[in-house]
């Protein structure tokens, strides 16, 4: 196969359709625009979310609560489901991705509380809740922020 003999697929390519090219055309005179109106003119159209100078939906509707942009997006894990991991092993944010646990560690990780933790294992992660670093310690383990 040569470069000239190359086509694209049956289907793929649709026509361009060719308006205010006459009457014959089906889309000559007002070229699918209409009579009149804002939408008929050339030029530039309207904005996204303009009605016409009606006051527009985003900007009647209520606003309420606050969105903090400094906040931090940390994941929880509970004491419990650490009890996934070997006696004796090192559970940090990556092996908590790779058992499963977490999926995205996004601003950190941050071990609570719930269950009951059975194994001596060394936890490193962003923060610990003074009841989960507590039981971690209990059961033989290290609690150290990363």
């Amino acid at each position: 196969m040569k470069l000239h003999e190359l086509s694209p697929v049956e289907g793929s390519k649709k026509a361009v359709k060719r308006i205010g090219r006459g009457h014959g055309s089906g889309q000559g005179k007002t070229a699918g625009k209409g009579h009149k109106g804002q939408k008929a003119r050339s030029g530039k159209g309207m904005r996204v979310g303009f009605e016409g100078g009606q006051m527009p939906l985003q900007r009647r509707i209520p606003k309420r609560g606050f969105n903090n942009i400094f906040a931090k997006n940390i994941v929880s894990v509970n004491v419990g489901t650490l009890n996934k991991f070997e006696d004796g092993a090192v559970v940090d944010i990556a092996a908590l991705k790779d058992a499963g646990i977490v999926k995205n560690s996004f601003d950190g990780v941050k071990v609570l509380s719930n269950g009951n933790l059975t194994k001596k294992l060394t936890v490193k992660v962003t923060a610990f809740s003074e009841a989960a670093k507590a039981k971690i310690e209990a059961a033989g383990g290290k609690a150290e922020v990363v």
